[in-house]
């Protein structure tokens, strides 16, 4: 087999690859008719329901990202008994299923649980409220970012951060100032992907809280009730949403050296 042959047929294969994804994207799009989008965006259960599912992917993101930050660059930065063990951990919430994910978080915010019991007396109700969705989010898309954060943390030289602390900067000081800011496009690029991950998660979501409807829940939920008819106008605008926040990763992630410096 001579070079040309090998790779028309790497040609092919990768042909056929995208045409299994675009395929069903673009059927979607031409069974739409306009009518039923322009209803669908004036459809006040269909526009709260992306909202929603904007402001808890976003709320989830913002609060476990930051609070996520120090974690990460510890295991970058650190080496110690078990890391291989808990870095598996971190991973669990993106292979197990996340109907299953959904059933294991509500055992421990229910309302019988401890941690249930004690956000009730906080006035708090995980269980159908953004709250909870903003949980279930989380769980599923954390490791994204926790996994972009530690490789940005790792990138970064460690002989700046030790020389930092040679000069007597405080090791605070000398992660908010140096190792943030030189993480700081992976940490965008994770925190991307984890707001990304989280808009679309139905599985664990709809275990916390089938009401209020997120996007994703209110498509299945048209399409159990009604039909493909009624559920593909509402598809279609969550599609496009999505479209929208993966051009917007790849412009955060191009020219890596220029967001570097």
């Amino acid at each position: 087999m001579n070079h040309r042959i090998f790779y028309l047929m790497l040609s092919l294969s990768g042909a056929v690859i995208l045409l299994f994804i675009i395929a069903p994207l673009a059927g979607i799009f031409i069974k739409s008719e306009g009518s039923e989008l322009l209803a669908a965006t004036r459809d006040s259960e269909v526009t709260g329901s992306i909202w929603l599912t904007i402001g808890t992917s976003m709320a989830a993101t913002v609060i476990f990202a930051i609070l996520s930050l120090p974690f990460a660059w510890l295991l970058a930065r650190r080496k110690f008994r078990l890391k291989k063990l808990v870095l598996g951990i971190i991973d669990l919430p993106v292979v197990i299923p996340h109907t299953a994910a959904g059933i294991a978080l509500l055992g421990v915010i229910s309302r019988d649980s401890l941690v249930g019991r004690l956000a009730e007396k906080a006035g708090i109700d995980f269980v159908g409220h953004p709250s909870g969705i903003i949980l279930a989010m989380a769980f599923v898309s954390l490791p994204f970012f926790l996994n972009a954060a530690r490789e940005g943390f790792t990138g970064v030289p460690e002989r700046l951060e030790k020389a930092a602390l040679n000069l007597g900067a405080s090791p605070l000081r000398v992660f908010l100032t140096i190792s943030i800011p030189l993480a700081m496009r992976q940490i965008i690029s994770g925190s991307v992907m984890m707001f990304a991950r989280g808009m679309s998660e139905f599985g664990a979501v709809i275990i916390i809280a089938y009401h209020p409807m997120t996007a994703p829940v209110l498509i299945f939920e048209r399409f159990s009730s009604f039909g493909l008819q009624y559920a593909r106008p509402v598809s279609v605008i969550f599609i496009i949403i999505s479209v929208i926040l993966f051009l917007l990763m790849r412009l955060l992630a191009r020219d890596p050296e220029n967001a570097r410096n």
